[in-house]
């Protein structure tokens, strides 16, 4: 099948206080293109049970958000996240199976057959469902960044930094998660060699960091890039300028604790260089950054530059071509599609 635009579709998108999975969802719909209504869902504290035992219903969610949920029903319902299936599930029960759920990240084995499409990362191989008929396979996260929007911001950013030598890296920290540390010591490596790419190129860094990076991790990264620079530290004053080192950056470092700001950097054309030390990422992460490695979307940071390109990764457009066919009465695969996992 070819995808054709559905002009009449309406999509409800299930919002949380999780922005990772809100940016997701508002992915997805952004390469919808459909009209699109934000659903925002709180949760009390019965949405930590089982979905097993919550079933398809709104237990577990906030009063305050129960008003919102009503006819008419939508379409097409997207959301992302175990806590928002039960609820995607009643509001198909609601419409009497009319409206199509598209989850993105597998919500768990209790009513997964109810979902018209569920987007797994390839690197996540504990779901063992790639071969289900509703189950389409993804490289990393989608997001909101795609060509339009870096053309927008390399635009809106344009002359900031030409006063800096070329290239111009960018390097995007994240930082610590739940089960790794990013140590001052893992800090001031990935600066070490950031340090030693920007010497080698003549070029210069551009450096943004994240709530997760930490003060220690930060002076450690300062202590060890040297000017010329230019930083935001997460928290200071100033305007967030990640997006436009997206968009101008000659190549772009980034920190591999995070699925997203990887995909997000993948997203441009730009040459990807992941630093991902194995006391800093989990097994999972590192099988994320072999698949992009071995779809040519990044490499590994090394101490030297090379000058290459790559398609945009888009996964979101991927979903969105899902969404279309199963929108027109087709399997959420594609016919040939080879199950991945």
């Amino acid at each position: 099948m070819t995808d054709s635009p559905q002009t009449s579709a309406t999509v409800w998108a299930l919002t949380d206080d999780r922005p990772g999975n809100n940016t997701q969802v508002f992915g997805v719909a952004q390469a919808l293109g459909w009209p699109v209504e934000e659903k925002a869902i709180r949760y009390s504290t019965l949405a930590r049970l089982p979905n097993l035992l919550r079933g398809a219903s709104l237990a577990g969610v906030a009063d305050e958000s129960r008003g919102a949920l009503s006819g008419p029903w939508p379409d097409v319902v997207i959301a992302a996240g175990r806590r928002s299936a039960p609820v995607a599930r009643w509001i198909k029960r609601q419409s009497q199976g009319k409206t199509k759920l598209v989850q993105i990240m597998f919500p768990g084995h209790a009513g997964a057959k109810d979902f018209d499409v569920i987007a797994v990362p390839a690197h996540d191989a504990n779901t063992r469902v790639s071969d289900w008929p509703n189950v389409i396979s993804i490289t990393g996260a989608p997001s909101l960044i795609t060509p339009d929007l870096l053309a927008a911001e390399a635009e809106r950013w344009k002359g900031r930094y030409d006063t800096l030598p070329r290239p111009h890296i960018a390097v995007i920290v994240g930082g610590a998660t739940r089960r790794r540390a990013f140590s001052q010591v893992d800090a001031f490596d990935l600066g070490s060699q950031v340090a030693a790419l920007a010497s080698s190129t003549g070029g210069s860094v551009l450096l943004t960091t994240s709530r997760r990076t930490g003060k220690k991790a930060e002076a450690a990264l300062m202590q060890s890039i040297p000017e010329p620079r230019v930083v935001f530290q997460w928290g200071h004053d100033g305007e967030n300028p990640y997006r436009g080192f997206l968009a101008l950056a000659d190549a772009i470092v980034v920190t591999g604790d995070s699925v997203s700001m990887c995909a997000e950097a993948c997203a441009t054309e730009t040459p990807v260089y992941i630093y991902a030390q194995p006391q800093t990422v989990s097994a999972k992460h590192a099988r994320f950054h072999q698949g992009l490695y071995d779809q040519e979307y990044a490499r590994p940071l090394a101490e030297t530059f090379e000058d290459w390109s790559h398609p945009p990764l888009n996964p979101a457009e991927d979903i969105a071509a899902a969404v279309r066919r199963v929108v027109a009465g087709e399997p959420a695969k594609e016919i040939g599609e080879p199950a991945q996992g």
